[in-house]
């Protein structure tokens, strides 16, 4: 097995909040799955877990060496919860075809947030 990539990012809280508050549904429909949106409004403050959502999705794409477009969108990168409350990625459409095709086996996550910062860090293996 080895590592294909690895990725970060950090984003700040309030621009998510924001961004909520200035486009409401039409962001969250954007970027986020249905089933991401229902975890974060589950807990006491939705956009903390967003953003921490929001930087593993920017995290994946940059250790695929893709950003966020053509190879995959937004919403083709799920982040979801194992019952153990251990983050997983799930990909899906162009985003999965493109793993598929590279040989990866396991895309890993790490989440994290303050009430300031959301962050995510993603290693890649194939």
């Amino acid at each position: 097995m080895n590592i294909l990539g690895v990725g970060m990012d950090i984003v700040e809280t309030k621009r998510i909040a924001d961004s909520i508050e200035r486009f409401g549904d039409g962001f969250l429909h954007r970027i986020f799955t249905e089933d991401e949106m229902a975890y974060a409004n589950s807990m006491k403050f939705p956009h903390l877990h967003l953003a921490a959502r929001f930087a593993a999705k920017e995290a994946i794409s940059k250790a695929f060496g893709t950003g966020i477009g053509h190879e995959m969108g937004w919403r083709e990168l799920e982040i979801i919860r194992e019952p153990s409350g251990a983050p997983r990625v799930r990909l899906h459409g162009k985003a999965e075809d493109f793993a598929k095709a590279r040989g990866v086996q396991a895309v890993h996550v790490s989440l994290s947030h303050t009430a300031d910062y959301g962050a995510a860090s993603v290693v890649i293996v194939g």
